[in-house]
Formats: C-alpha cells, sequence, structure tokens
C-alpha cells in the first residue's frame, strides 16, 4: 500500500492534527502530551518551510513530514527541524520513506541545508528509516526532558542536503 507525495495544503490539517495525535497518544515520538487541533496544525502554513503528505489513491492522508526554523539567528536560516508522522493503519509500508524523501526534495529546492530531529531512542522504526534516508546520528541528549514524568533521551539526527550535501560533504 504505498502512496504518493504532495505539498501539503491548508486543508490537509485536519488529516495531519489525526496522524499527530496518534503519534502523541502513542507516547514514542513526540514529548507532546495534549491533543492538537486542526487549527494549531494550520499554523505551521506559515509558507516558511515545506510540508508533505502522502496519500493514496483515493486522496485519503497515510503521512506526513514537516519543517520548521531550528533556530532564529540568521546564520542558522538553512537548517530546518523535521518530524516524521504515519498513520498507525499504514506504519510499516514505505509512507514514512516517500514523505522523508518528498520533504528533503522540498527542503533543498526552498534552500536548506541541513534538516535535523530528535528521536526517542525506543522509537526504533523511526531510527531505522533515518538511517535509510542518509541521516546521521550524531549524539545523544541524555535525559534531555520528561514524559510522563519519566526522564527519555533523544538521539539527534542531522543531514545534509542541497548545496552542503556537494562533493566532500
Amino acid at each position: 500500500m504505498v502512496g504518493s507525495a504532495r505539498p501539503g495544503l491548508l486543508s490537509d490539517a485536519k488529516a495531519i492534527a489525526a496522524i499527530y495525535n496518534e503519534g502523541i497518544a502513542d507516547r514514542i515520538a513526540t514529548f507532546e502530551t495534549e491533543p492538537r487541533t486542526a487549527e494549531d496544525i494550520a499554523a505551521w502554513f506559515n509558507g516558511g518551510h515545506p510540508i508533505v503528505v502522502v496519500d493514496d489513491a483515493g486522496g485519503a492522508i497515510m503521512g506526513f513530514a514537516s519543517s520548521s526554523a531550528y533556530r532564529t539567528r540568521d546564520c542558522y536560516a538553512g537548517i530546518a527541524e523535521f518530524s516524521v508522522y504515519v498513520g498507525r493503519a499504514y506504519r510499516g509500508t514505505g509512507v514514512g520513506r516517500i514523505a522523508m524523501a518528498a520533504l528533503i526534495e522540498a527542503a533543498a529546492a526552498s534552500g536548506q541545508w541541513k534538516l535535523v530531529s530528535r528521536v526517542f531512542p525506543e522509537n526504533v522504526a523511526s531510527l531505522a528509516l533515518m538511517a535509510r534516508m542518509g541521516f546521521r546520528e550524531v549524539g545523544t541528549y541524555r535525559r534531555h526532558a520528561r514524559l510522563d514524568g519519566q526522564w527519555r533521551d533523544c538521539v539527534i539526527v542531522e543531514r545534509l542536503i542541497g548545496d552542503a550535501a556537494g562533493p566532500g560533504a
């Protein structure tokens, strides 16, 4: 069951929120604990960073990948943080790979030179996807934050894209 990627649209906010809320409930992909509304997700569509969705032949959103500003200083303008989430019913089907490939392409086209994220060490599927997509593990933030009262570590991943990924990278 492989879908196809396309740029995310404001009209996708409700479906993106539903998938993100599954990730929040699963407690394996984010420190967030409160469900998000379509209005919360709509705020992501500020035109500054790519958001892509993967949909099936019928138009149902199966997963998404989004990017956002890494830091506010000008020197970091080409670095974006990213997230990738796949609806429970579609996990393990290649949707995450499709979403990440599309996000990498869109981020490079928008002038980004690096994508970074943090992944819970327990999220072995996400870490495996990152390795398959050419991300390297930079290190681990120990006891980065608490989730449900428990300290959680995060593995830092990065990938050079666009001009930065050229010869010698």
